[in-house]
């Protein structure tokens, strides 16, 4: 079978349109924190608990995902909008600004975990795959925290919508 290569800014360009979920997965290594918005995000299994996160791995800084070990998936609400700006890279600003932008605790693994998000994941990393431009972080979830019910971030269309 002859494989027809995809230009890739066509294909952003259609990924677009593909409506996703806002989530901040957060981790921690040492004294240092780090904190990536993504919609590349989701459940795997129940039994065990598993999620798995996608990160582009073209960002050196995302390298400490690889090294900790552990990680917090953070569902954002309409409210966390600024939140998910500032953690996307958007408006530039140093990491310890980015963490101001909301309230972090731990829950199991100490990765930062999100006060007021819609659900947390606290994980602990079970596999890491690369392919091509990301990594594939699969999470056992190790502990679970939900808040009341609020609007959801959603991304779609390179602009955030709620539902």
């Amino acid at each position: 079978m002859n494989r027809q290569p995809i230009d890739p800014q066509l294909y952003r360009d259609a990924m677009s349109r593909f409506g996703g979920h806002v989530q901040l997965v957060t981790t921690v290594l040492g004294q240092t924190r780090r904190g990536v918005t993504i919609t590349a995000a989701c459940s795997v299994s129940d039994d065990p608990a598993c999620v798995l996160v996608c990160l582009n791995n073209s960002n050196p800084k995302n390298d400490i995902f690889f090294q900790s070990g552990i990680f917090a998936l953070n569902t954002l609400g309409a409210h966390h909008q600024a939140l998910a700006d500032a953690f996307s890279g958007r408006k530039p600003m140093s990491n310890d600004e980015r963490f101001a932008t909301g309230k972090f605790d731990k829950l199991v693994t100490g990765a930062p975990v999100l006060w007021d998000s819609l659900a947390s994941f606290d994980c602990r990393v079970m596999e890491i795959k690369e392919m091509s431009t990301h990594h594939i972080i699969f999470g056992e979830v190790v502990a679970v925290r939900f808040n009341e019910t609020k609007p959801a971030l959603l991304y779609m269309n390179r602009d955030y919508h709620t539902l």
